[in-house]
């Protein structure tokens, strides 16, 4: 006898307790529901993150206004304009650097060779524009793409053959500096044209005052619409969302800062265009990271990779892809450092400038286990590490106590990462 398996079931054989099935249609992510529960509700989710060990970004900002608070104390110039301007711009070069070590440890790897990656890059530059008199827009794409490819070797080796990546990138960082070294040639230093693109990366000031006040105000105008929008789309798709009240009290707040910052510009110089640009990289990588498919395949290999291989992603391409990221990121750095100090030199990313750059990341909020953190870390974490060297120099406190300060910093967010990490398995959300 044959049996019909295309047959539907009968009517009778359906789902009886309709009232159970419409709940479990309806079931919805409890953390979800704070956004419909207006400010109690995120008072709530507060205090229960805080329990649960997810601290997020509070204690560097905590730590960066207690920074502030001490070194203003100590010296009445820390918060003038122009040395927070100073700050600002200082910061850039590192803070590049940091956006791309965010990508690596999301994977909860290492890189060790971004230092002397982005010192070739600008010794490639220089060499290139200056010494061989190559067009500037070009040797400025070769430089990144050096950078680039260094990355991609970096991730190649440890992908494909299994070198761990402390070693690949170790070994990385003796070659390139060698290399580095090896193209600058016996001067050991190429100074850069000061009209140049390059140079202008971080001494070109928009004076005019509406140029600062515009930012803001398309800052805080692009912020609203995408997320009112977004609030829209969650509403019409049935998803709880913010409500108004607290979208427009997030929005007052970013235009609060959005023109203090804009104030604080204008009475100095005007708007950098350093600032411009590691802000406008901040929202693209940010945007990639967590509203595209690559951006959940690189937090899933830092949450497992062995869940990640059988949900169908390509392991080896994406560790690749990261290691290349952190290397072009690397060389814009360079660029940058090239540009503060308007030369090419043996110096570039050597001595603590390595351990800087990974620690902007950590201090900012990156989890050095993986899977934890976001490229705005890098921007809280450099300006912690810049604010800390620039103020101890108003103070003309010696490089040794900095290198102390800086390490003791480092070692007590490290701790809070850790803690926080065993808080959150022991709370079940790790």
């Amino acid at each position: 006898m044959s049996i019909d398996k295309t047959s539907t079931p009968p009517e009778d054989s359906a789902v009886v307790n309709t009232e159970a099935a419409a709940g479990a249609a309806t079931a919805v992510d409890p953390r979800l529901l704070v956004r419909e529960q207006g400010f109690a509700g995120y008072i709530t989710e507060f205090k229960r993150k805080i329990k649960a060990g997810d601290l997020g970004s509070i204690p560097v900002v905590i730590g960066l206004a207690i920074i502030w608070i001490i070194f203003q104390s100590l010296n009445s110039n820390f918060l003038t304009a122009g040395n927070l301007s100073d700050i600002s711009v200082a910061m850039v070069g590192t803070g590049m650097i940091a956006v791309g070590i965010v990508f690596v440890l999301l994977l909860g790897e290492i890189d060790l060779s971004v230092g002397s990656v982005s010192g070739v890059a600008g010794a490639t530059f220089a060499v290139l524009n200056i010494t061989h008199g190559m067009n500037e827009v070009l040797a400025l794409v070769l430089a990144i793409l050096t950078g680039t490819a260094a990355g991609a070797i970096h991730g190649f080796v440890f992908a494909r053959i299994g070198v761990p990546a402390f070693a690949v990138t170790l070994a990385g960082l003796l070659f390139w500096q060698g290399f580095m070294l090896r193209i600058l040639g016996d001067n050991g230093t190429i100074n850069l044209d000061s009209e140049g693109i390059v140079a202008k990366l971080t001494s070109y000031y928009f004076s005019d005052i509406a140029a600062a006040y515009g930012l803001a105000v398309v800052a805080v105008a692009a912020y609203f619409l995408t997320s009112f929008l977004g609030n829209r789309r969650r509403e019409a798709a049935g998803i709880p969302s913010r409500p108004l009240s607290d979208l427009v009290l997030r929005t007052v707040l970013l235009a609060v800062v959005s023109f203090a910052v804009a104030i604080v510009y204008n009475q100095h110089k005007g708007l950098p265009l350093a600032v411009v640009i590691f802000l406008a990289v901040l929202v693209l990588t940010d945007f990639v990271l967590r509203r595209t498919a690559y951006g959940r395949k690189v937090f899933a290999l830092g949450g497992s990779v062995e869940a990640s291989r059988r949900a169908g992603i390509n392991v080896e391409l994406v560790r690749i892809s990261v290691f290349a990221i952190a290397g072009a990121f690397a060389a814009i750095g360079g660029l940058f450092v090239a540009s503060k100090i308007a030369s090419a030199n043996q110096g570039a990313g050597t001595g603590e400038f390595l351990m800087n750059v990974i620690a902007a990341a950590v201090i900012g909020g990156t989890s050095l286990f993986g899977g934890r953190g976001r490229t705005w870390n890098a921007l809280l974490g450099v300006l912690v590490i810049v604010s800390i060297q620039y103020g101890l120099a108003l103070e003309g406190i010696a490089a040794p106590v900095q290198y102390m300060i800086t390490g003791g910093v480092l070692l007590a967010t490290v701790i809070i990462d850790a803690v926080t990490r065993k808080t959150q398995k022991t709370a079940g959300r790790a």
